[in-house]
This record gives structure tokens, C-alpha cells and sequence, in this order.
């Protein structure tokens, strides 16, 4: 008989693209990496890992949540990268493992060690002294004892409903007067009310602290007269919130998913953070109890909770440990109130925050509220602080006779009761507060001023790409422009009548908004350096955004880069487009920065051979949600000045940034710089150009 042909097997093709969740599971990796590195200032460094256990949050309340309702109601369907819900959940459950693992090493390992260097401890009970126990004891009895609940759990006490991602204590109990075998369960919810991180008081100036968890075990006993405590450990439920659930998710489940289903999962619980020391059996019937399969388990060993890390944060008064402090410089033509309008009437402006101040934007709407020639004032508000100063605005100008309307998006994650609270305030004050369109969030950072002038009613407007927040302005990177142009101020007065009356087909020439025509128009502008690039024409397009995951713009942008394209994508967290790869996309670089700053600014650049190169600025990300299910506005900047900032100095500093890291076509990231490089970071760079901003105008006044 001849031989059998050995049959070849075709290697399996590596998807084109990233998968989204380990994307982002990647970028909150490199948020732990600022954690780790000893370059951080200490305090900066506990910061940082009290916001990779946030975010760590939100991706199990969010992400795994709809991939768990995916997998329960039998979705097959993979994703553009070629997974499905269940291996994209197998895959998170390993990285995830390694994340948590890696965060609590560097806590006990790293973080702890060096605070108490600094003269910062915290305490385990076993390490406590005397006089130490002796004020717990106190403290116990006076702060903590009176509000504290204890729930057995027997026939006649069924499990309680645990808060979301609240702190709790499982104990096992026995009595000693039962011939029971069996010991008992029972739960100690932690309300909200109470501090996490205690500061015990101390006759020096040294800092002794100890976690609420571990003072409560401490006491334990006085809940409990007359029984046994055979153990105690903290822990905390993660649920599916509803309230939170992304409409881009939505939209795609709905097509697969009945809505009883989703319904009927609604607040299950996907995950269950215990401390590593607990008992196997009464594991087990906790997680009996929460209907919750072992797999979502993670053992803890150290304080439930890292995020609770950031109140200490605000706690120490150690400026040493934390990074310089700076104050922001506001432009000398915008720092006078009363000569706002005077001075956006002349020529636009370019804010870079938060080098640059966010007062100028807060005295605009004051200095609007006051005037009394400033007859109306529309404005969005995504997200915004408690105490804002943009609100109170508003309600001023509103008492002041303006006829105000504010586009309130209710639908703001983890805002959503702020917002209302806030709209309720605004419509008491007589402002009209308006929702937006059905099934689309506003997102959109606008802000239109009416105002009567001599030669009849003039606009003026200020558009950013970051919120009306001023608290986040001082930590977030974003930009502002102030302008008076008719072209921009009428699209805009346009989008307004969209948000609030009826428009199925607005037209705009200049602005680009979603879902209306930003993503065609996006295309065009990556197409068409495309063209350029075919026909031996110069071509570039560079990108900074937050997220890129939008197929049809990554297909268009390996493209251009088959075509000859240089791109650089400057993306702070997600990234499905794999750069790198020969005959895809070996001429797209994608960049990384984080930072003592959230990058949160998207700037667009089209190098627009034959015309002048086109700069473009606003709120949307590349990403589905922003282009199809949300009102975005990106605008361009057309002042030469305030292009050629953007262009020659915000752009080349990002772009040469050493502290950022480039993603590989494996989907690592390594750091940007290079051997014998000099270190170079764009943040630092931007702080000392403001600084010296500061400085030059006050030595002109000092001379004038």
C-alpha cells in the first residue's frame, strides 16, 4: 500500500484585531506598573492601586457581568477578535487572578514597607500595643458598636440582600449549650457611614493606622454574648448593576437575550472577594447562599477593598510623598471677567487642561448669569461635582431672568443619582432641563451663550473634549475652545434644536456629530490620506483618543497603512487595531501614556495634502457607542495660532513622551524609551510651559 500524504494543517489566521476586555484588562495592568514604580511618589503610588481595584470594580459590575448573561442565555456569537463570552470569560478569570494577586504583593510587599519608612503604619491587630488596643476599645464602643447589625442565618433568619460591593463579616459560630455539630453562620454588614481606614490617635507625629475589618473581628465577641467565634472574615458581593448596564451592550443583547432573562439576572452577583483565610465548608454555603459558582472566588490576602486606600490618600498630609503641587495658568485675555465676551469676540482660545486653569469656563457662564445683555444660555451636562459652580451658574442666571436650558444625561454611569438630584435643583430654579433624544446619551461638552450686542445678537460658545467638572479638571488632560465664529456658533445653536425639538436629518457642515455624520465623516478623512498616499502624496493622520475599537475605522486605517500612511495612535486604554504587522499595519504605531494625569483629550489630525492639514478636537472616543448610540461633537480648529499649538508643541510632546509604552502586535507593551534615550515626559513638559506661561505675563504686568 503507498504511504499515506501527511496531511499539512493550515495554522489557524491570528485575528486583525484585539479582543476588548483583555484590551482593557492590559491598560489596567499598566495602571498597576505606575503602582509599582519606585519613579511615584509614594502616596501617588497608593493612589494608583486604589484605582486599579475601581476600575477592577466596574469591570466585573459591567464587562463580566453581560458576559456571564451572555453565556446563561446560550450566546455563541464571538466578537470581531473571534472569541466568545465563554472563553473571553476564561481568559479574564486567569488574567484577572494574576491582576489581583500582583496588586495585594505590591501592597504588602512594596507599599506597606515604605510607608512605615515614613513614619505610616498599618497595624494588624497581633502588632498592636497596649495603649493602642486600649483607644480601639473606646473608639469601638463610642463610633462602630451602635450602628453595627448582626444577622444569624437559620430557618428562621434567610440570607439578607447584601449592598453592592459593601463590606461584610462571615462568622462561624457555635453554641456552647447545643449538641449541634454543625456551627452556625452569621453576617456583620458594615454600613457606608463608617471610616475604612482608621488613624489611631498617637502622642508623636507618627501615623498609626488599622483597617475597620480588622477592629471589628477584634470586638466580635460582644455581638455574639454567649457563643463561640470559631472565625471571621471580611468580604464583599460584586453585582450586576443594572442601572449601569452599557446601551451598547444592551443593543446587542437585546438581539439574542429576552428581556425576562435579563430581568431575572438583574443584581446577581458576579463576583465574591473573601480573605484567603476562610473556612472551606463555610465558603461553600456562603456561596450556596449567593448562588454564586466558585470560579467567580477571589481569595484576598490583606484589607477587602484597596479602594478605600484613596481616603488615606487625603488622610496623610505629607507633601513630600505625593506629587508637586502647581497652579494652573490662566490666560491674561480671559482672566478678566468682564472683558470675556470682548476678548472671544477677537479671537478664539485654546485651553490645555488642566496646565491651563478651568476658571475661565466657569467665569464665562458667571460673567453670562450676570450680564444683563446675555438673554439665553444653553448648556450639557454630562457629569459634574456636587458642589458645582457651573450648576449654581445656571441657577443664577436662571433667577436673573435668562431663559437657561441644560441637557441633563440622566444615564451618566455611576452619576445617574447625581444628575437627577441636580436637574431637580435646576427645574426648581426655573431652568428648563430637557433629556436629549431617545436612546442616545448625551455626551456632547457644549455650551452656547446668546447675547444682545449693538449690531444685533452675537453667539458665543465654548466646546471641550472633557466635562463640566471642575474637581476632574484639575486631574484630567483635555481641551477647550472659546470661540465667537458664526460658521461654528450657528451648528451649534443647530445641535441644540436637535437635542430639544425635532430633527431627523440635521445637516452640518463644519461640526462633526454622532450619530448624524461624525463616523461617515471620519472615514472620508482617513480615505481620502489614503488616496494621497496611493497617488505619492504625503499623507499622515495621528490620533489621540481614549479608546479605538470601531471596525470599520480600523479596517479604513490599515488601509491607509497599506497605502503608505504614517499613523500614530496615541490610545489611553482599549485598542483592538494590532499594529506592526507586515502588510497590514507596519505603519501604524499605537502609544500608551499614563501618568499623574488621566489623559482624556481626543485630538484628530489629517495631514490633507494639496490643503491645509485639518485638526479636529471634541467628546467622542472611536469606539460604537460613540459613533452610532450617543451625541457627540467634534469640531475643528481652525485659528492658525491655535492650530499650530496643537500641531507643533501638544502633538510632538506626546508623541516623544519615554514615560509612555507602545503596543507590540502580540498585544504587550513595552516602555517608549529607548537605550541612553533622555527621559522626557509630556505631562512635566506641559507643567513647566504653564509655569512659565504664569511667569512671563506677570512680568509684563509687573513692567506695564
Amino acid at each position: 500500500m503507498p504511504a499515506k500524504k501527511a496531511i499539512k494543517k493550515t495554522p489557524k489566521k491570528k485575528s486583525p484585531y484585539f479582543n476588548r476586555e483583555l484590551s482593557w484588562l492590559s491598560f489596567n495592568r499598566r495602571v498597576l506598573d505606575l503602582a509599582l514604580s519606585k519613579s511615584q511618589p509614594l502616596l501617588e503610588r497608593l493612589k494608583f492601586l486604589s484605582i486599579v481595584t475601581s476600575n477592577l470594580d466596574e469591570f466585573f459590575e459591567i464587562r463580566v457581568a453581560g458576559l456571564i448573561q451572555q453565556v446563561e442565555a446560550g450566546v455563541v456569537r464571538a466578537g470581531i477578535d473571534g472569541l466568545g463570552p465563554k472563553e473571553q470569560l476564561r481568559r479574564i478569570h486567569d488574567i484577572t487572578s494574576a491582576l489581583v494577586k500582583d496588586t495585594y504583593e505590591c501592597w504588602r510587599n512594596q507599599i506597606v514597607p515604605n510607608l512605615k519608612g515614613e513614619g505610616i503604619t498599618f497595624k494588624q491587630t497581633s502588632e498592636l500595643t497596649r495603649k493602642e488596643k486600649s483607644w480601639l476599645d473606646a473608639y469601638f464602643q463610642e463610633q462602630v458598636y451602635p450602628v453595627l447589625t448582626p444577622m444569624a442565618i437559620d430557618p428562621a433568619h434567610p440570607f439578607p440582600q447584601l449592598a453592592n460591593k459593601s463590606l461584610n463579616i462571615l462568622l462561624c459560630i457555635d453554641d456552647p449549650s447545643s449538641d449541634e455539630e454543625e456551627s452556625k453562620i452569621a453576617i456583620i454588614p458594615v454600613p457606608r457611614i463608617l471610616p475604612r481606614v482608621i488613624q489611631i490617635e498617637t502622642r508623636d507625629d507618627s501615623i498609626v493606622c488599622i483597617f475597620l475589618s480588622d477592629l471589628i473581628k477584634m470586638f466580635v465577641k460582644r455581638l455574639f454574648p454567649g457563643y463561640k467565634i470559631k472565625g471571621a472574615w471580611a468580604f464583599r458581593i460584586t453585582r450586576n448593576s443594572d442601572l449601569y448596564i452599557d446601551e451598547e451592550e444592551v443593543e446587542n443583547l437585546l438581539k439574542t437575550i429576552e428581556e425576562e432573562i435579563h430581568k431575572m439576572r438583574r443584581g446577581d452577583p458576579v463576583r465574591l472577594e473573601i480573605e484567603d483565610q476562610v473556612d472551606s465548608d463555610i465558603l461553600g454555603r456562603l456561596l450556596q447562599a449567593i448562588e454564586l459558582s466558585k470560579e467567580y472566588v477571589y481569595l484576598i490576602d490583606g484589607p477587602i477593598n484597596l479602594m478605600r486606600l484613596m481616603s488615606v490618600y487625603g488622610m496623610i498630609d505629607r507633601p513630600d510623598l505625593k506629587d508637586t503641587s502647581f497652579h494652573p495658568y490662566t490666560p491674561h485675555p480671559l482672566a478678566v471677567s468682564s472683558d470675556i465676551f470682548q476678548s472671544i469676540s477677537k479671537e478664539d482660545h485654546l485651553l490645555h487642561h488642566p496646565y491651563d486653569s478651568f476658571g475661565p469656563v466657569v467665569e464665562f457662564l458667571n460673567t453670562a448669569a450676570r450680564d444683563p445683555q446675555v438673554f439665553a444660555i444653553k448648556q450639557t451636562l454630562y457629569r459634574t461635582s456636587g458642589d458645582s459652580p457651573i450648576i449654581n451658574a445656571l441657577k443664577l442666571a436662571s433667577e436673573n431672568g435668562k431663559q437657561v436650558t441644560a441637557l441633563v444625561e440622566l444615564k451618566a454611569r455611576f452619576d445617574e443619582l447625581n444628575n437627577i438630584q441636580w436637574a431637580r435643583e435646576l427645574e426648581e430654579k426655573g431652568v428648563h432641563v430637557v433629556y436629549g433624544l431617545v436612546g442616545l446619551k448625551t455626551h456632547c461638552k457644549t455650551c452656547l451663550v446668546v447675547r444682545r450686542e449693538n449690531d444685533g445678537l452675537r453667539r458665543y460658545c465654548h466646546l471641550g473634549t472633557g466635562n463640566y467638572n471642575p474637581k476632574t479638571a484639575k486631574i484630567y488632560t483635555d481641551l477647550s475652545l472659546f470661540t465667537a465664529s458664526e460658521e461654528i456658533t450657528s451648528e451649534v445653536a443647530d445641535l441644540f434644536n436637535t437635542l430639544t425639538g425635532f430633527s431627523r436629518k440635521p445637516e452640518f457642515k463644519h461640526l462633526l456629530i454622532a450619530p448624524f455624520n461624525l463616523h461617515a465623516q471620519m472615514q472620508k478623512l482617513i480615505q481620502r490620506e489614503t488616496r494621497n498616499a496611493k497617488a505619492g502624496k504625503p499623507a499622515r493622520i495621528i490620533a489621540k483618543t481614549n479608546s479605538l475599537i470601531e471596525k470599520d475605522t480600523i479596517d479604513n486605517l490599515y488601509q491607509a497603512s497599506k497605502a503608505g500612511v504614517k499613523i500614530n495612535c496615541i490610545v489611553r486604554g482599549i485598542c483592538g487595531l494590532v499594529p506592526g504587522v507586515t502588510g497590514l499595519s507596519e505603519n501604524i504605531t499605537v502609544h500608551s501614556i499614563l501618568g499623574r494625569f488621566l489623559e482624556h483629550s481626543r485630538i484628530y489630525y489629517f495631514e490633507n495634502t494639496g490643503g491645509e492639514p485639518e485638526v479636529y478636537i471634541g467628546s467622542a472616543d472611536w469606539m460604537p457607542r460613540n459613533f452610532f448610540r450617543r451625541i457627540e461633537c467634534v469640531f475643528p480648529i481652525k485659528d492658525p495660532k491655535l492650530k499650530a499649538e496643537i500641531i507643533d508643541n501638544i502633538i510632538p510632546a506626546m508623541l516623544r513622551d519615554t514615560t509612555a509604552t507602545l503596543l507590540k502586535s502580540n498585544g504587550a507593551y513595552r516602555q517608549a524609551r529607548h537605550r541612553n534615550q533622555e527621559a522626557f515626559s509630556s505631562q512635566d513638559f506641559f507643567l513647566e510651559q504653564a509655569g512659565e506661561r504664569q511667569d512671563k505675563d506677570e512680568g509684563l504686568l509687573a513692567e506695564g
